[in-house]
C-alpha cells in the first residue's frame, strides 16, 4: 500500500481501544495523528461501514469500537482500507506481441493474490488488543 490509510486507520483504532468507554471525536483523534480532522472523518466513515466502530452524533458524540479490541484483528483493519496492491500496480499496456508482455499481467496477478493472502493471514494472527498493549 503506497499511502497512509492503513497507518491512519490503525492509529484511530488504537486510540479507540485505549479509551473503550469514551466517545472520541475526530478533532481529538486528528490531534494525535497530526492530520486534518476531515481525513480522520473519512477513515472513521470507512471503519464504521465495515462494522469496526460505532459513532454517536452531537455535542457529546464521537466514535468507539463496535466490539472488544481482542476480537478485532489487524487484518480486518487492513481489509477495510486497502485500496492498492501490496506489490504496487501492474503495467497497463504491455506489448501484446512480446512473448513475456502478452502474459505478464496474468502471472503478476497470481503473485498479487498470493501476496495479499500472506499479508492478510499474517495480520489475521494479530489482534488490536495485542497491538495496543505495546503502548
Amino acid at each position: 500500500m503506497n499511502n497512509t490509510r492503513f497507518a491512519t486507520a490503525v492509529h484511530i483504532m488504537t486510540l479507540l481501544a485505549k479509551s473503550p468507554q469514551d466517545w472520541l471525536n475526530s478533532e481529538w483523534i486528528a490531534g494525535s495523528i497530526n492530520i486534518n480532522p476531515v481525513i480522520v472523518r473519512k477513515e472513521i466513515s470507512v471503519l464504521r461501514e465495515v462494522g469496526l466502530i460505532v459513532c454517536k452524533h452531537g455535542k457529546e458524540g464521537g466514535s468507539q469500537l463496535s466490539r472488544n479490541a481482542d476480537s478485532i484483528t489487524i487484518s480486518e483493519i487492513y481489509s477495510a482500507v486497502k485500496n492498492t496492491e501490496v506489490l504496487g500496480k501492474k503495467n497497463q499496456s504491455p506489448n501484446p506481441i512480446c512473448e513475456i508482455g502478452k502474459e505478464i499481467n496474468h502471472h503478476l496477478n497470481n503473485l498479487f493474490i498470493e501476496t495479499d493472502i500472506l499479508v492478510k493471514n499474517f495480520l489475521g494472527n494479530k489482534t488490536l488488543k495485542e497491538f495496543t498493549e505495546q503502548f
